[in-house]
């Protein structure tokens, strides 16, 4: 198969096989060009920058949200590029999170990312509840939750349903527009955690009548460490004041005002707080121009015979050591990474580290191997799998403490 033709334009660690996409994507040289520009235009202008060049920054977010759009199937008004993963969730479940009657609780999943959870129980204890109003949706295997399980569990006292669109660990993708339809159908609000899909897969939430979503865009969409997130509001509730108000959220003509009363932006720029951070912004203006250029749904096929064929690499050379492929393998139901498990991972990982491959370690016997659409090659991927076989056949991982870090 051909190539993909945007290798030549990141920059990979020297020497290195990067696998490691879907935890921090890979610089590019359209993302350090376009952060030269924002420096140069606040060299030039000043203060005027807010205003002045080819990117003002007053209105950089809702102008980046109309260029992410695409990306997660919904029209300009409805996303904005602001915030953090965590900060976003706070900001989304302060305003859909409204206990009334018996509706008290929130759906989540057992084997959500942490940071979800934290900010849940946290938004609860605001609201003067005790941790028993989280409900986990459990995994029978430790690594996929079955959507008619999540289904089973939106009963009469759920007031808020929030989920990942893949889960972290083991790439599944979850059926997002049965989800929906199923908490519609019992009247409850749902949103969704896009941080492991947006840039790796196509979406639709517009059409699926998602009411919410919420996204970083450190990993397939390599805008950088720390990057400004975004979100995602559904134009039916465009009518909501949100739950955590502040400047950049007011109405663009009124902003400048400076009237203590609040009058919001009519569309998802009102859920902005603070003033912009402009510099980690930057890099989407140069990242998303790839995406624009290369389209979803041709990225997603690439993924899809990416990490078919690792996954084929792994069942026919690695069948005689003790790894298992705990990631789906349906292509409907798989997301942008393999994940393996092995009782030596961590120390595996550590190996791959030494001989040129960046992998992803998680606790407690997981490697991610994410090899990435815009960047990643079989060549990549055959190379991983040789590693992997020498460091078995070799017993190199033998080498290392078995210490089992936070990153491999």
């Amino acid at each position: 198969m051909e190539e993909i033709t945007f290798r030549d334009e990141f920059y990979f660690p020297e020497g290195k096989i990067y696998m490691d996409g879907n935890s921090l994507g890979l610089m590019s040289i359209r993302a350090e060009k376009a952060v030269k520009e924002i420096m140069d235009s606040w060299k030039k202008h000043g203060i005027d920058g807010w205003t002045e060049g080819e990117y003002p920054w007053f209105t950089l977010s809702e102008r980046l949200g109309t260029r992410l759009a695409p990306l997660v199937g919904a029209s300009p008004e409805e996303v904005t590029v602001t915030g953090s993963t965590t900060s976003n969730l706070h900001q989304l479940t302060a305003t859909f999170y409204r206990p009334e009657g018996e509706r008290t609780k929130i759906l989540a999943d057992a084997l959500a990312f942490p940071t979800d959870i934290y900010a849940l129980q946290s938004q609860l204890a605001l609201k003067g509840y005790d941790e028993s109003h989280l409900v986990l949706a459990e995994s029978t295997d430790g690594h996929t939750v079955d959507e008619d399980t999540i289904i089973q569990a939106m009963i009469g006292d759920i007031s808020l349903v929030i989920l990942p669109s893949v889960l972290y660990r083991s790439g599944q993708v979850l059926d997002m527009e049965k989800l929906t339809a199923a908490a519609h159908e019992r009247g409850i609000t749902i949103g969704f955690d896009l941080s492991h899909s947006i840039g790796a897969l196509p979406h639709r939430l517009s059409e699926w009548g998602v009411d919410f979503a919420f996204w970083c865009n450190y990993k397939y969409v390599n805008a950088g460490p720390g990057s400004v997130g975004g979100l995602y509001i559904n134009r039916e509730h465009f009518s909501k004041t949100p739950g955590l108000t502040g400047w950049f959220g007011s109405d663009k003509n009124r902003q400048f005002d400076m009237e203590h009363t609040y009058v919001k932006a009519a569309d998802s720029g009102a859920y902005q707080l603070g003033t912009p951070h402009v510099l980690s912004a930057a890099p989407l203006l140069g990242s998303l121009e790839m995406f624009e250029e290369a389209g979803m749904e041709a990225l997603r096929g690439r993924s899809l015979k990416l990490t078919g064929y690792l996954m084929e690499q792994i069942d026919s050379r690695l069948s005689s050591w003790d790894f298992v492929i705990a990631n789906p393998r349906e292509e409907s139901r798989r997301g942008g990474h393999v994940y393996l498990e092995h009782p030596e991972a961590a120390r595996i990982a550590k190996a791959l580290k030494a001989e040129g491959v960046i992998p992803d370690f998680r606790k407690p016997n997981g490697i991610r191997l994410a090899p990435t659409a815009l960047y990643n090659t079989f060549e990549d991927c055959f190379q991983t799998v040789t590693k992997l076989k020498e460091i078995m056949e070799e017993e190199k991982y033998k080498a290392f403490k078995n210490e089992r870090d936070i990153i491999a």
